[in-house]
């Protein structure tokens, strides 16, 4: 349809089912009126109004439980949320790409010519060339598309702005050339595959499974080729708690060996068994022989494995929990998990910088609040960043209002559990 009839038909009321079946509420539907109009005009300004234009959204994610297992091809439990990146977009026969990201330069790719483009590695334009020869390789249609897209997912926010961006890419090319028949997991997997070899960012695929599939979504990486994927049935509306996710703003820079340093002293336990990684040791053996272990590795690895193994076995539970209905157990396992990953996996603040600590300033400030009534842990990669919190909506006011006066106003963000991964409007 063109721009003016797709506007029409937003202003109408008549997408509020279909945006209802993605952003849940009738006041998030009646929010999204505004986004896709505005995104509806930088459109037709760059590509014309005339253009059989179509609507798209990817969500951001956010993690629930197994905190840095999924490296070592463990158990996570995540779930797709309302933050989202969204498109309006339409097809052309140039055979190629425009993707204009509303505060960002446009991506242009050429799908004529999809080798790996050295000067495009970390930068925006290889995630859409590589989407698009992950496409091709897995045997799906490509062709050219012009859209303009934006996002709500804050960069650096722990919430996987680029997996959204990845998986909405995808999601453009299964409607516009594939009839919506390319099925959220493959989607993700190549979404993982543009990221590592075309972006070249060795990330794993738990980001952009959870934001193609959506909902709360247990993935096991036992074999990391052929993932487990379960979605997890759980009404969260009805739970009586609201979901937060508090930006501590504190700085990523210079943490790269820190986030490494996790992966690798965990494979460095496992190498002592003659394995790659800890989901391949038996946890017996491997507490039977912590001496021998600690004095080849040290003492910090012996408390990472000993967090994966307890935090992969979580998982299990936190998901029986969630089927159950059974919200108060689910947290105590969210407690759990946070203790784990502040004393074991020690990834709540960077022992370069121990002056800094705003995400255990963050944890200590929800105890405060939320002990004996939510729950409360590190979110993502840690270090830096955010923290996760289930905070009963009785107290939501005023937890907000403490996290924020300290962390600055719009820190702490209110989220919905989105039940619709990547889908076309």
């Amino acid at each position: 349809m063109s721009i003016q009839i797709l506007k029409n038909n937003i202003t109408s009321g008549e997408l509020d089912a279909r945006l209802k079946r993605v952003y849940v509420t009738d006041e998030a539907v009646k929010a999204q009126h505004e986004r896709y109009l505005s995104l509806a005009e930088d459109f037709a300004a760059l590509f014309g109004e005339d253009r059989a234009a179509r609507m798209f959204s990817a969500p951001g994610r956010t993690e629930v439980g197994g905190n840095h297992t999924d490296h070592n091809h463990g158990r996570v439990l995540a779930a797709g949320i309302n933050l989202d990146a969204i498109a309006i977009a339409a097809k052309n026969d140039e055979n190629i790409v425009r993707v204009k990201s509303r505060g960002y330069d446009m991506d242009v790719c050429d799908i004529t010519d999809l080798e790996i483009k050295e000067d495009e590695k970390g930068h925006s334009p290889a995630l859409v060339r590589g989407m698009c020869a992950g496409f091709k390789k897995y045997g799906y249609k490509i062709g050219g598309f012009d859209a303009c897209t934006m996002s709500s997912v804050l960069s650096g926010s722990g919430l996987s702005s680029s997996a959204a961006y990845e998986v909405l890419v995808g999601t453009m090319l299964n409607y516009l050339y594939n009839d919506g028949q390319v099925d959220a997991i493959t989607i993700a997997k190549i979404a993982q595959y543009a990221e590592n070899v075309y972006f070249d960012k060795p990330c794993g695929l738990m980001d952009q499974m959870a934001c193609s599939v959506g909902g709360f979504v247990t993935i096991d990486f036992n074999n990391p080729s052929e993932p487990i994927v379960n979605e997890v049935k759980f009404d969260f509306a009805s739970s009586g708690h609201s979901l937060c996710i508090v930006d501590t703003k504190g700085s990523h820079s210079d943490l790269t060996d820190d986030y490494a340093a996790i992966r690798s002293e965990m494979e460095a336990v496992a190498g002592c068994f003659g394995k790659n990684v800890l989901r391949e040791v038996n946890e017996d053996e491997f507490k039977k022989n912590i001496p021998s272990v600690r004095a080849k590795v040290g003492d910090r690895a012996v408390l990472r494995a000993l967090h994966f193994f307890a935090d992969n076995a979580r998982v299990l539970k936190e998901v029986d929990a969630l089927k159950k209905g059974d919200f108060e157990e689910f947290k105590s396992y969210i407690l759990e998990s946070g203790d784990s990953s502040y004393k074991y996996n020690q990834n709540v603040f960077s022992v370069k910088k121990p002056l800094e600590q705003p995400v255990s300033l963050a944890l200590a400030i929800s105890e405060s609040i939320l002990k004996g009534k939510g729950a409360w842990r590190v979110h993502g990669g840690g270090f830096a960043g955010t923290i996760q919190a289930f905070v009963p909506n009785e107290i939501l006011a005023d937890y907000k209002n403490a996290m924020e006066s300290i962390f600055g106003e719009g820190s702490c963000y209110v989220l919905i559990i989105r039940p619709v991964g990547g889908d076309e409007i």
